[in-house]
């Protein structure tokens, strides 16, 4: 069932939105071009979207714009990729924030005991997020933060 296009992103206007189908009536967006994401369920009103925002930090609340044209309210999206590294939206306002990217790093095997794994006793972490390595980028450069950890070639 699952149909996928780019189209033009909503947002930002940047031609990298993928627009994927996975149910009747029901589709997935992610733009590369800005970085935010939304689905048919994140409307106001959508019990879906009540659970997203609660959990959410205030900044990403903040930068939550919804779309005149569907009403659908995109977000930022957050990447954390064990092996890789993670890519968040990070700063104290809609007037000062970046997308801040940091890379994973191997932990060494004797000090993996001090990284348990939470909910799996005896298992333990081999990667953890160097935050001293953290590099921030602009808000139109979501795909530069993606290549900085290694999730899309340079």
């Amino acid at each position: 069932m699952q149909h996928e296009e780019i189209i033009n992103c909503p947002k930002s206007g940047g031609d990298l939105c993928y627009k994927v189908q996975v149910a009747p009536e029901i589709y997935n967006y992610m733009s590369l071009s800005c970085g935010f994401w939304t689905n048919s369920f994140m409307t106001e009103d959508h019990e879906f979207f009540k659970q997203q925002i609660e959990i959410l930090p205030e900044l990403y609340k903040d930068l939550a714009w919804v779309d005149p044209e569907t009403n659908l309210i995109w977000l930022p999206n957050t990447i954390n990729e064990q092996t890789k590294g993670m890519v968040f939206a990070n700063g104290t306002g809609v007037q000062d924030w970046h997308w801040a990217a940091v890379q994973a790093i191997e932990i060494p095997e004797e000090e993996r005991k001090n990284h348990p794994i939470p909910g799996k006793p005896g298992e333990f972490m081999k990667y953890k997020m160097d935050m001293k390595n953290m590099k921030r980028f602009g808000e139109r450069d979501y795909i530069d933060a993606l290549s900085y950890i290694g999730i899309l070639p340079e």
